[in-house]
């Protein structure tokens, strides 16, 4: 049986607290493995430990306990041959700014080991793929942010590694930009059977890249699988409603668990979900069940399964409402 391109055992990693805060436990057993070729989408909302992962995984950081490796290397012991497996890509913009584009790329190659020639073929290689030919000879200060994050991805790729690891790529992206990125990463996997490890908290990014997804709260992963496959355990509808005033106080809540064929309800804000075996057959019961006790409702949806109906059932609570909560915590 082959090896897997990326493995993660059992990774803990806690941060010490600063300012009399406690310590921060950003990573708890997280596990996965991931074979050669495949995108694998680490999905969660801002503080839920994919960062550190990444940071683990191309040993820029050390995990106080657990084993990974990559390209069938130790992080820890294979260093050196770890980061000659790699390409890394981190969130922010890793390029000189008052160096030219093809500047960046040739210093990448010769870092890399690659002969001053065959780094001038590389990086001219690379500007074309990338649609950055005519802005090669320009500064990069002077690139949109859509071109900034293309060289970024070019850099990554410099030396033709076995395995990308892509860090919230797109953040900030408009969405003209996050398309062309979308479509040149699913080349490398499709094309080039390059195994990539995408971190994200776009649903949708998630969705379309990854051939393999792993849902990741408070440090572990809670789900496993396809995008298809995960939301193919739903059977059923979700049903989404939009309450006038929110539900503070549980009653709405309490009213429709009472429903049959209704369950696994969430409230965020004024908006309220629920997963139920029939939208056809559910709506009508819910909107009789409000209107009896006179609460006021904007709109209701119907839909079928969602990543976030996924994130919903395996965390308890919507993608949305994880978010924002990690969000505020980390703003505490």
């Amino acid at each position: 049986m082959a090896k897997p391109a990326l493995e993660a055992i059992e990774l803990v990693k806690t941060y010490r607290g600063a300012r009399k805060k406690p310590p921060l436990r950003a990573l708890d057993g997280l596990t996965f493995h991931v074979p050669e070729g495949v995108v694998l989408g680490l999905l969660g909302p801002n503080g839920a430990g994919k960062s550190t992962t990444v940071k683990i995984l191309t040993t820029l950081s050390r995990a106080d306990s657990g084993t990974a490796r990559v390209a069938g290397h130790d992080v820890i012991r294979d260093q050196d041959e770890v980061r000659r497996a790699i390409g890394y890509v981190p969130q922010k913009p890793s390029a000189d700014p008052m160096a030219t584009g093809i500047e960046n790329l040739l210093l990448s190659g010769r870092i890399y080991g690659l002969s001053r020639s065959d780094a001038i073929r590389r990086a001219t290689e690379l500007l074309q793929r990338f649609g950055l030919e005519e802005a090669g000879g320009r500064q990069v200060r002077t690139y949109s942010g859509g071109m900034q994050r293309k060289l970024d991805v070019a850099l990554g790729l410099v030396h033709r590694p076995r395995v990308l690891f892509l860090d919230e790529p797109t953040t900030g992206l408009d969405p003209e930009a996050r398309a062309d990125l979308w479509i040149e990463v699913e080349r490398l996997a499709g094309e080039e059977g390059m195994t990539v490890l995408l971190t994200t908290h776009y649903l949708e990014e998630a969705d379309r890249l990854a051939g393999q997804l792993a849902i990741v709260d408070h440090g572990k992963v809670v789900a496993e699988g396809t995008p298809e496959a995960l939301k193919a355990e739903l059977r059923g509808d979700s049903v989404s409603i939009e309450l006038v005033d929110a539900d503070t106080d549980g009653t709405v809540r309490t009213l429709l668990a009472r429903l049959p064929g209704i369950g696994e309800i969430v409230v965020d804000g004024n908006t309220l979900r629920a997963r139920v075996d029939s939208g056809a057959t559910a709506v009508p019961a819910v909107l009789g069940a409000l209107e009896e006790k006179a609460v006021p409702v904007t709109a209701v949806t119907v839909s079928r399964p969602s990543l976030d109906d996924v994130y919903l059932r395996y965390t308890g609570r919507s993608f949305r409402a994880a978010e924002s909560a990690d969000t505020e915590g980390m703003a505490a």
